[in-house]
């Protein structure tokens, strides 16, 4: 399983995700965006988690949906690097708003956020699609068949679970191309990027 390649990104990028950890810090005191309150543990645990799925994103100008955003991991950190358009779906309307108001902060006019629930999303076909510490593969695998355009690419971060949750979805009759990456941030994880996702007899 190959290594990550170590990921640098420009002063504005930098200094855009510092400025989103800001917010996320004043807006986490009040709802319930992430655990944990030490900025230092922050960057290391959701910052840098959400970074290095960056090398993993093809080439290209075609959007990219990141479901169940949350507190904007990994979908608004990888939109701070990119300037392809990204949608970040969050039902939870609280998570929603801080996310809208995390955009027009940092000026990314590329970002669009959809507080509604994955099932009612009707957009594009998109050529990424990621999501993280969501739900188990056989859950998150229809949703990407349904968003992405031909040729595109599920990209899942998961833990130690990673295989038994792969063996689950083929059991259901899910084939993909399946390649993995060490994570760089948890010895204990995998991240897989998907192509060719389909259920059988479908």
């Amino acid at each position: 399983m190959p290594d990550l390649p170590p990921v640098q990104v420009s002063r504005e990028t930098a200094a855009r995700l510092e400025r989103f950890l800001e917010l996320l810090l004043r807006w986490n005191a009040r709802i319930n965006l992430v655990s944990g309150r030490d900025s230092g543990a922050l960057r290391e645990r959701h910052i840098a988690d959400s970074l290095q799925l960056l090398p993993l994103v093809p080439a290209g100008e075609g959007a990219l949906v990141d479901l169940g955003s949350g507190g904007g991991f990994p979908g608004m950190v990888l939109a701070a690097a990119l300037a392809r358009p990204v949608h970040l779906v969050e039902a939870d309307r609280r998570k929603a708003a801080f996310l809208q108001a995390a955009a027009a902060e940092l000026g990314l006019a590329h970002v669009a956020v959809h507080p509604a629930r994955i099932e009612a999303l009707r957009l594009p076909p998109a050529a990424v699609v990621t999501a993280r510490a969501l739900a188990p593969l056989e859950l998150l695998l229809p949703w990407a068949a349904s968003l992405l355009a031909p040729g595109g690419v599920a990209i899942f971060p998961k833990g130690k679970s990673a295989e038994a949750e792969l063996a689950e979805a083929e059991a259901a009759g899910w084939t993909m191309a399946v390649e993995r990456f060490k994570s760089s941030t948890d010895p204990n994880a995998t991240l897989f990027r998907m192509s060719g996702i389909r259920r059988a007899g479908a």
